[in-house]
């Protein structure tokens, strides 16, 4: 492979890695309420669904520590019925499916540049489920 090809391909490699950090980015501000008026939010879920993303953030070592335990474990007191295995919300979580009040989704498996934002989606979630309690 020539040096032009070789050059070629990188640029077009950092152009796609890009393109795909900048998405990253767009849903991010769609978790902290950045986005467009009109966008909706990923802020304000649901108790059980905070509750269930905490519970998969910590399962896949995106969050870590007994102060992210215990807050999890709070929420999961204050879901209506007690029973989190009975809330779409939580079930939702628990399988990294951010649902916002609103009713869009994130998606918060994968690997690379998702599992950067995946790590940012927990600490945000974290930080505004200690809102919740």
């Amino acid at each position: 492979m020539n040096r032009f090809t070789r050059q070629g391909l990188a640029l077009a490699l950092i152009g796609a890695l890009g393109c795909a950090h900048a998405q990253g980015l767009d849903a991010l501000k769609g978790l902290a309420g950045g986005a467009s008026p009109g966008a909706g939010s990923m802020a304000s879920g649901s108790l059980g669904n905070a509750a269930g993303v905490l519970e998969y953030c910590l399962k896949n070592n995106y969050l870590s520590g007994a102060s992210a335990s215990s807050i999890k474990d709070q929420l999961m007191g204050k879901i209506p019925g007690g029973q989190p295995a009975s809330d779409a919300g939580y079930v939702d979580g628990s399988k990294g499916i951010l649902t916002s009040s609103d009713g869009k989704k994130m998606d918060l498996t994968g690997g690379g540049l998702k599992a950067e934002l995946t790590k940012k989606a927990c600490d945000f979630v974290l930080n505004q489920a200690k809102s919740m309690i």
